[in-house]
């Protein structure tokens, strides 16, 4: 016999609309009631109707996970901690690629995303002006700029460059170059360069834009080989790079490598991410860990805060960095990192 929500009712002592308000997370039932008719949901193996559900309440139960690219690991591993994290709160989850700042913002207003009761999305070309006056689900931003008007979890992308920077210089380095992934500028900007700026000028250095290399691609393999090659024609000395991401160092160690530069002996490299394949690479690869698991918790406490009727202020929580030092930027001087 398939359990009811009648069947619960009636074992609970309360009403079938008592029951609902419970499955619902609606206001106005006592913390011992609550207790009671959850127990004995589990307890009875009632599978509610989601379809009803959301039909009757406006709410489907799935929320939007929202990445710009999977080929990168990155995203690969935050959209898969959404996922389970979700699956924790018992929300389904719905995933979607948004490649560019009009398909992100197809996602938040729901253009594509119709059956999602919220969103969380993990920014490239989104700002939140693109929604300005414009009805949307419950948003969290992960991983992109502080945002005013959503809320959003920042990385800890200065902290983590400057960081970085500070290891390169400390193991002898001086002459620290920069891969960069942005197109279409010859400029790199935002937290992670900056931090590459703060922790050169803690030791008097200046960037020097000859040393900043592009590939044709953003957050590919293939373009931090490309930018790495083109480095390495153009004759210019150094001795270590600092790469904006873990995808860009790993093309690079393979450029290095394949024009007959020892890692760390003749350049050190560094990544950012701390994707699982940098443990796994010869020379083991030192990355930034930008707290990935922290920042899954933060973005969907904060949905979950909000579809349950949080209704306060936009909130911004910044996570840190951790440096996570192996081979690959092992210090001249005695051989270790």
């Amino acid at each position: 016999m398939t359990t009811t929500m009648a069947h619960v009712a009636a074992a609970a002592g309360v009403s079938t609309k008592t029951v609902s308000n419970v499955l619902l997370g609606r206001p106005g039932v006592s913390p011992a009631t609550r207790e009671r008719v959850l127990r004995l949901v589990e307890e009875l193996g009632y599978q509610p109707n989601l379809a009803g559900r959301g039909l009757s309440s406006g709410r489907t139960g799935r929320v939007a996970v929202v990445v710009p690219m999977l080929y990168q690991p990155y995203f690969a591993e935050v959209a898969e901690g959404l996922i389970l994290a979700l699956a924790d709160r018992g929300y389904a989850t719905t995933l979607r690629i948004a490649p560019d700042g009009a398909a992100e913002r197809d996602a938040v207003i729901g253009t594509t995303t119709p059956d999602v009761d919220g969103v969380i999305l993990c920014p490239h070309a989104f700002v939140e002006e693109m929604v300005d006056g414009v009805e949307h689900r419950p948003l969290v931003t992960l991983g992109g700029p502080p945002m005013q008007s959503v809320d959003c979890v920042v990385m800890g992308e200065h902290e983590g460059a400057r960081a970085a920077t500070r290891h390169l210089l400390s193991t002898g380095r001086s002459r620290i170059a920069l891969l960069w992934n942005d197109l279409g500028s010859s400029t790199p900007h935002g937290d992670r360069y900056q931090g590459y700026v703060d922790g050169l000028a803690e030791a008097g250095l200046e960037p020097d834009p000859a040393l900043f290399a592009f590939g044709s691609d953003w957050d590919r393999r293939m373009s931090g080989y490309e930018a790495m090659v083109a480095l390495l024609l153009s004759g210019r000395s150094f001795d270590a790079v600092l790469c904006i991401n873990d995808a860009l160092a790993i093309g690079a160690t393979r450029a290095l490598r394949s024009h007959g530069r020892r890692i760390p002996d003749d350049v050190a490299v560094t990544g950012f991410d701390d994707t699982a394949e940098g443990e796994f690479m010869t020379p083991t690869l030192t990355t930034v860990n930008p707290r990935k698991a922290e920042m899954v918790e933060h973005a969907v406490a904060m949905l979950v805060e909000r579809l349950d009727g949080y209704d306060g202020e936009p909130r911004q929580i910044r996570t840190g960095a951790d440096l996570v030092v192996r081979e690959s930027s092992r210090s001249r001087a005695d051989g270790r990192a």
